[in-house]
């Protein structure tokens, strides 16, 4: 019996060897998709294979060439996929936390978020600018730190009075941790994704930018329009009312998951009716 199974314990071991190579690589490769570096690393592939190439055929010149570059492709890697890398660590990190030490953050009761959302749909019917960042599991303190510091109980009052105009905070982001407003008129890297569109103005490009870098999640309301945006992983979801923002915000939060994605789901097919109808 022992003997059996140390006759197939190494075909065991690569086939767990294959997996585990196997769904490395397709998250990395999910992670990849639709972003800017998909064909960067196409181009890192045909490098690949011209060098196969020149040392098949015996090119000695653009082999050394080559085999030279290999040195700095490294820094090349860390240099152009800053954001990709960050985004995969933050990923990898957030499946691989054991549930003993999972911190439960970000998971805002429902009395706070409808402040959150009264708060933005009120901004946005008088078309006054607002940027709403919600924490989650990866910490912004770099950035709370640039802000004012406020640490206040979240309502509808305080957001609507910071974003008001007349007042000194306004300008800025508000940064919501652990249930709190940590700080207001926080500057937020604007994202350098040359992929967005040239109608997003600064506040939706800082929304994306904080977003890149971490799980954040960011509520705007555009000073021109007036439309409400939800901002997630780089992705923007415009033209939202009331309800899909709730939807959005209580899925992202992980508040009642299942019910905001199929409140969320209705309104957007809704949504699209009501526009085939027009």
């Amino acid at each position: 019996m022992l003997a059996a199974i140390n006759e197939y314990l190494p075909t065991i071991r690569n086939a767990i060897d294959i997996v585990v190579v196997f769904i490395i690589v397709y998250v990395v490769l999910k992670l990849l998709r639709g972003t800017r570096a998909v064909p960067t690393v196409v181009g890192m592939v045909l490098l690949a294979l011209l060098y196969w190439l020149a040392v098949a055929q015996d090119l000695a010149t653009l082999e050394f060439v080559l085999r030279s570059a290999v040195f700095y492709i490294g820094f090349a890697i860390i240099v152009l996929f800053q954001s990709e890398i960050r985004q995969a660590l933050i990923y990898f990190g957030n499946r691989l936390r054991f549930p003993v030490l999972r911190r439960q953050r970000g998971q805002l009761g429902d009395s706070i978020y409808d402040e959150i959302v009264l708060a933005a749909t009120t901004l946005s019917s008088e078309k006054i600018g607002a940027l709403i960042v919600i924490e989650r599991r990866v910490g912004l303190r770099n950035l709370i730190d640039t802000g004012v510091s406020l640490d206040a109980k979240i309502s509808y009052d305080l957001l609507v009075t910071i974003f008001n105009p007349s007042t000194p905070l306004h300008d800025g982001a508000v940064v919501i941790q652990n249930e709190r407003i940590a700080a207001a008129s926080v500057f937020l890297p604007l994202t350098k994704n040359p992929g967005v569109s040239r109608e997003l103005g600064t506040r939706h490009r800082a929304a994306i930018g904080v977003t890149d870098g971490s799980d954040a999640v960011s509520v705007v309301v555009s000073e021109e329009t007036g439309l409400i945006a939800f901002v997630e992983g780089g992705q923007v979801k415009r033209n939202l009312d009331t309800t899909a923002l709730r939807g959005l915000l209580l899925g992202a939060m992980d508040v009642h998951v299942a019910a905001a994605k199929r409140e969320t789901t209705k309104t957007m097919k809704e949504s699209e009716t009501e526009i085939t109808v027009v």
